[in-house]
C-alpha cells in the first residue's frame, strides 16, 4: 500500500486450507489518522454488473426473456438492435458505444460531478457514436450494455432495478449493508472512507498511469490524491453504482459463483459462458455472462470507480474467498488499488510465482478513462 500510495483498505479471507482472516489498512482519510473498519460502506462500482445479469439470467430462467432474444425486443432505438442479444449485452460482445469513453461525457463529470444521469441520456451519448463491430465478433468492455439490461428488469419485473436487487439477491442472501442507490442520492451511508482518485475524468481518459514526476510525487506523498467521495455516481446505474461491505461481498461472491441465486442448469450456462477476453492470451483472464476469471482459478468480479476499487473472488476448488476494498480509484501508476493488494495475496494461495491478469478486461473506460479492470 505504501509504495502505491493507496490510503486504506479492507481485506477478507475464507480459506479452508489456511483459515478465515479479515483485516483493515491505513485510513479512510488522507493527512488523519481515521481508521478503516469492517463495517465501512464502499462503493463496489462494476461489481454490481454481476448483480445485474443475475436479475436477467432469473429472468430467463423464468421464462420472461430469452437470452438470445434481440435487445429491440424491448428497447427500440438501439443501433444494430435487431442482431445483439441479451447475452451479448452481458458478455460485453454486443459492440455498441461504451459511453464513458466519450469525452465531452468526462469533461461534465468533472465540472459538474453532482448531476443526477438518467439512463437515457448515457444511451443517447452512446447510441450518437457508430457501433464498433458486429455482435459477438470480439470482447469490448461497454458499460452501456449494462445500462441496457437494467431498462429490461425494470420493463420485465414493474419495479425499479434497485428494488429487484433488493427482492432477488440482497434479502435473500441477508445483504443488509448493500443497495442500488437511487440517481439522486450521492451519499454513502456511515461509516465510510472519503474516496480518491489521482487526476481527473478527462485526464485518465486515455490512460490512467501519472507522468512519471508525478508518480514519484505520490509515492512520496508529496503530491495527494483528490477526494471524490461526493461525486454522483448515477452515471453507472446498473452498471457501477452499488454499495457494500467486505462482508456482504464476501457472502455474495460465494453465491455468484459457487450457486444459490440460480438453478444449477442455469448456473452451469453462466459459468460455462466464461471465455478468454484475448484468445491469443488465455491465461490472461475470461469474461462470461456479467462474471470474470482472473487468472486460472479465481472467479468473480472487480469494481472501480472514481474514489473506490473492489474486487470479489471464489475459487470453487478450494473453496477460497478473498475480498478487497479501497478507497483508491488507481494507483499513481494506473492499475487498480485492489488488484495490486491482490497480486500480493495471490502467491500465499497459489504459490510463489503465480500471477493475477492485472485487468481480465483489458479496455479503457472502465468506468470513466481508466484501463484497469473489468469494470466500473
Amino acid at each position: 500500500m505504501k509504495d502505491n500510495a493507496i490510503p486504506g483498505a479492507a481485506v477478507v479471507i475464507k480459506s479452508p486450507s489456511k483459515g478465515d482472516w479479515s483485516a483493515t489498512f491505513e485510513t479512510g482519510t488522507v493527512g488523519r489518522d481515521d481508521p478503516i473498519t469492517l463495517d465501512d460502506y464502499f462503493r463496489i462500482g462494476s461489481n454490481t454488473k454481476t448483480m445485474t445479469s443475475t436479475v436477467i439470467l432469473q429472468l430467463a430462467q423464468e421464462g420472461k426473456l430469452s437470452l438470445d432474444d434481440p435487445i429491440a425486443k424491448y428497447r427500440p432505438g438501439v443501433p444494430n438492435g435487431d442482431n445483439i442479444t441479451i447475452a451479448q449485452l452481458s458478455e460485453m460482445r454486443s459492440g455498441l458505444y461504451n459511453y464513458s469513453l466519450d469525452p465531452a461525457f468526462n469533461a461534465t463529470l468533472d465540472n459538474n460531478p453532482q448531476k443526477a444521469w438518467t439512463p437515457d441520456e448515457l444511451l443517447a451519448i452512446a447510441f450518437a457514436h457508430p457501433i464498433g463491430f458486429q455482435p459477438g465478433a470480439q470482447f469490448d468492455y461497454s458499460n452501456t450494455n449494462i445500462v441496457l439490461l437494467g431498462l429490461v428488469i425494470e420493463q420485465l419485473t414493474g419495479m425499479p432495478a434497485a428494488e429487484a436487487f433488493q427482492q432477488r439477491i440482497f434479502t435473500p442472501l441477508k445483504m443488509s449493508h448493500t443497495s442500488l442507490p437511487a440517481s439522486t442520492d450521492a451519499s454513502i451511508r456511515e461509516p465510510h472512507p472519503q474516496g480518491y482518485m489521482f487526476g481527473t475524468n478527462v485526464s485518465t481518459l486515455a490512460d490512467a498511469a501519472l507522468p512519471p514526476a508525478e508518480q514519484t510525487a505520490a509515492v512520496a506523498g508529496t503530491l495527494k490524491p483528490n477526494d471524490v467521495t461526493d461525486a454522483n455516481p448515477s452515471w453507472t446505474w446498473t452498471a457501477g453504482g452499488g454499495i457494500s461491505t467486505v462482508d456482504d461481498l464476501a457472502v455474495y461472491v460465494k453465491a455468484l459463483v459457487g450457486g444459490g441465486l440460480l438453478d444449477a442448469q442455469m448456473q452451469k450456462t453462466r459459468l460455462d459462458s466464461i471465455v478468454p477476453t484475448d484468445p491469443a492470451a488465455p491465461e490472461v483472464g475470461g469474461y462470461g455472462l456479467g462474471i470474470a476469471r482472473f487468472g486460472p482459478s479465481l472467479i468473480g468480479h472487480d469494481g472501480q470507480i472514481p474514489g473506490y476499487m473492489t474486487f470479489m473472488g471464489y475459487d470453487p476448488a478450494s473453496d477460497l474467498t478473498i475480498v478487497i476494498a479501497t478507497n483508491l480509484y488507481a494507483i499513481p501508476s494506473g492499475e487498480g488499488a485492489a488488484l495490486q493488494i491482490l497480486k500480493g495475496l495471490v502467491p500465499i494461495f497459489y504459490g510463489p510465482g503465480t500471477e493475477v491478469p492485472g485487468n481480465p478486461a483489458a479496455a479503457p473506460g472502465e468506468t470513466s478513462g481508466a484501463a484497469t479492470s473489468t469494470g466500473g
